[in-house]
Order: structure tokens, then sequence, then C-alpha cells
């Protein structure tokens, strides 16, 4: 296989400085440039970071972005002109910037994933099938744990774990979206899908749905030890997405989830 030319955003953040790790022991990337929203004036692998312009993209087959939404439009908008494949692990998007990530995958290939961990995923997928089987029964809330860096909340896995909750009972999930909770001890069920997140210590991620009848609790978690896992999947992504024509892709896609 022909290696693949990277270009990795936020390159100073926690996932850039991660992929860069992370790529240096995959033989399938050659990483080619490194941006930031900022001037970096040293070397990183041997790149010079610059900020985020035709030029850095132009000689790259492929971008992986996990930086802020503004960053992500950024990105977007050049890769785009350029016709460059994105990968995109960014999170935090309102509705609006969701339905603009879309219509900008009419031009480009796009996957974007609010987790690239195969385990959130498989997750994701039974927590659908569990939904729909438990139907209107029973009430449904989502806890996450993050570390203390992490700005957004609730996160993009537990937002997905949310909409796992509306597709497995055929509703629209914004419709659904109840109160969000920041670094509670406890939070209740509602009629609605409550999120609770915690941000504390240097917690990779932790993540659990629950469904409650009043008379039994259904829980499904996953928890996450090494940030490995998300540069690996986002290279599983990338290297999926080489083949794929303009379209909104996702890891369900990469993984062949029904």
């Amino acid at each position: 296989m022909k290696k693949i030319n990277l270009a990795i955003t936020g390159c100073m953040g926690r996932m850039g400085q991660q992929i860069i790790k992370s790529a240096r022991s995959d033989k399938n990337f050659n990483v080619r440039s490194l941006t930031e929203n900022r001037i970096i004036n040293k070397k990183i692998n041997g790149i010079k970071p610059s900020l985020n312009t035709e030029e850095a993209f132009k000689k790259v087959d492929l971008i992986i972005d996990f930086t802020v939404p503004k960053c992500t439009f950024e990105v977007l908008k050049i890769a785009s002109k350029l016709k460059k494949r994105v990968v995109i692990g960014t999170t935090g998007f309102t509705k609006k910037e969701e339905n603009l990530i879309k219509l900008y995958s009419r031009m480009i290939p796009i996957l974007k994933a609010g987790n690239m961990s195969l385990g959130i995923n498989l997750l994701m997928y039974l927590t659908e099938i569990a939904s729909k089987s438990l139907r209107n029964n029973f009430l449904s809330k989502v806890y996450e744990i993050h570390h203390k860096h992490k700005k957004d909340y609730p996160s993009g896995t537990a937002l997905m774990l949310g909409k796992g909750i509306a597709v497995g009972k055929n509703k629209n999930f914004y419709n659904l979206i109840g109160k969000k909770y920041l670094n509670k001890k406890t939070f209740p069920y509602g009629k609605k899908i409550n999120f609770n997140s915690i941000r504390k210590g240097e917690i990779v991620g932790k993540h659990e749905v629950t469904f409650s009848s009043g008379k039994e609790v259904i829980t499904l978690n996953h928890e996450a030890f090494d940030r490995a896992l998300y540069s690996e999947g986002a290279f599983t992504a990338a290297k999926w997405l080489m083949n794929k024509k303009p379209g909104f892709y996702s890891m369900r896609d990469v993984l062949n989830f029904k």
C-alpha cells in the first residue's frame, strides 16, 4: 500500500501530539504537514508547524482534525477547494454546524466521529439495540468522565450515545436532549435524556448509558485507559476513507455495523 501523506491539525493539542506519536510507528502514513492556530517557533518531528493555509495542505492526501469547531471549518474550507479528504474527531458542534459539515461532504470525502474507538462505536450500536428493545418502558440517562482539561460538555461521545438512544426509539435526538449537568455526584432520569459530565484528573474517558424501569436497571459502559486507541482508530478511518467518493461517513461505516 502506498503511504498516505498526512496533515495533522492542532498539532500542539493532546490528540494532535498523540497522533504524531502514533504515526511514527505506523508504516502506512507519512506526516507531511502540521498546523496550529498560532505561530510555533520550533520543529516537531522535523516539521515546522504552520497556520491552516492552502500551502500547508496542498501536498497531502488526507487531513486529520482534532481541534475546535472554528478551526475545523477553516480546514474544511481549504480542503474542499483542494479536494482533500478529512477525518474529523473534533467535538462540540451545534446542529447548524453539523449540517454545514454535511454540505462540505458533497464536495469531498469526510469521516466524522465523536469517538474513534472500536469499543465506543460498539457501545453505541448496543445502545441502539437496547433502546429499541426497551422502548418507552424504560427511562435513560448518560454519564461520562473526562480529564480536567476537556472544555466541552457533554462530550461528543456522550452525545453520540444519546443519539443512539434516540435512534433506537426512532425519535429526533435534538428533541430528546434533556438537562446537561456538570460535576454532579448524582443526577436524575427524566422524560428526556439527561447528561452528567465529570471533569477531573487525567482520566482518558469513561462513558455509561443507563436504562431504568423503576424495577430494574440495565447499564452499558466503556472505559478507555490509553489515548492511543483514538489515534489508532483515526488511522483505521483514514485508510478506509482513501478509497471513498465524496460523502459523509462515520466509524459505523468503517466497522460495517448495520
